[in-house]
């Protein structure tokens, strides 16, 4: 029975994707050419390790204990990587982020912008997710998110200020529909909500004025996975969005959006890298997290 590394290494790549579509993707081969080659190793180990359906794939019990005899290996050889990168004059290696749009467009790029040209040797994916990705079985080397919503047990790192969420909308919009005074008035309007890929519903608008918090369901007329096109949207009128301040702020100062309600905005957590606190940091790594670390005395990205 002769099993190379690399259908080892396709194997943890489809098992942590779930999908045979996005493993070859990140494998750079067809995804025929991928499924094939898992039949290939299913028949020289003589057990099936994977369950095919036509919408995901999961390892069986036999793929389960591969899974979790393999990885430590893996890892091991992914770590000694790392250790001989040490020796070289500047880092050098490939770094998986899992990031979510705002991060990636006010803090992330701009960071990697100034970062990259001096450390040529540094490649990095960035994956824009809504959903709370489990950076460990999907092979991330790092998370980015708000605060509040990274687990206990990782290793959190600031990475940005607090900020607030504003409801703005076109002059055009307000006009036709008239300016809510109050979160209950928005009701009566037509929102641009934000789809959430985990639950598949639309993420509730919170506020707070003067200790009291509430959280306002916008409709579903329009909603979107991304706040590039609920901007868009935004700006052509077609209702009311709630987005990051900084999203806005130059919009709004030239007269195309209109802010409402901004006694009642919500200031939001600032956003912070997050990773497994047994992980061993590669130089590469230490370079971008010592990049991205929030001062307070810095002016926030805008």
């Amino acid at each position: 029975m002769k099993v190379s590394l690399d259908d080892l290494a396709a194997f943890l790549t489809v098992a942590s994707k779930k999908s045979f579509t996005r493993a070859a993707a990140q494998l750079g081969i067809s995804q025929p050419a991928l499924s094939a080659k898992m039949t290939s190793l299913e028949q020289r180990l003589g057990v099936q390790l994977l369950t095919r359906t036509t919408r995901s794939v999961s390892t069986t019990e036999a793929g389960e204990r591969l899974l979790r005899s393999i990885t430590p290996h893996f890892e091991g050889i992914a770590s000694g990587l790392a250790d001989l990168n040490a020796l070289r004059d500047k880092p050098a290696g490939s770094l998986r982020i899992t990031s979510v749009e705002h991060a990636s467009q006010k803090i992330l790029v701009p960071t990697l912008a100034k970062l990259l040209p001096e450390y040529p040797d540094i490649s990095v994916e960035v994956i824009n997710d809504y959903r709370l990705v489990d950076i460990v079985a999907e092979r991330f080397d790092a998370g980015i998110r708000l605060g509040v919503q990274v687990a206990q047990d990782m290793v959190a790192v600031r990475i940005g200020p607090d900020f607030e969420q504003c409801v703005v909308g076109a002059p055009t919009y307000l006009q036709r529909y008239g300016t809510p005074t109050t979160p209950d008035h928005l009701m009566g309007h037509r929102c641009i909500s934000l789809r959430l890929p985990s639950s598949g519903g639309v993420w509730s608008w919170p506020f707070v004025k003067k200790g009291n918090e509430l959280k306002v369901r916008p409709g579903s007329e329009l909603s979107f996975n991304t706040i590039t096109l609920q901007l868009d949207s935004a700006l052509a009128g077609l209702g009311l969005a709630y987005l990051p301040e900084d999203v806005v702020s130059d919009y709004v100062a030239a007269g195309k959006l209109v802010r409402v309600l901004a006694d009642w905005s919500m200031p939001m957590p600032g956003y912070h890298l997050y990773y497994p606190s047994r992980r061993q940091p590669s130089p590469a790594f230490t370079v971008l997290v010592d990049a991205l670390r929030f001062r307070a005395t810095a002016a926030p990205v805008r």
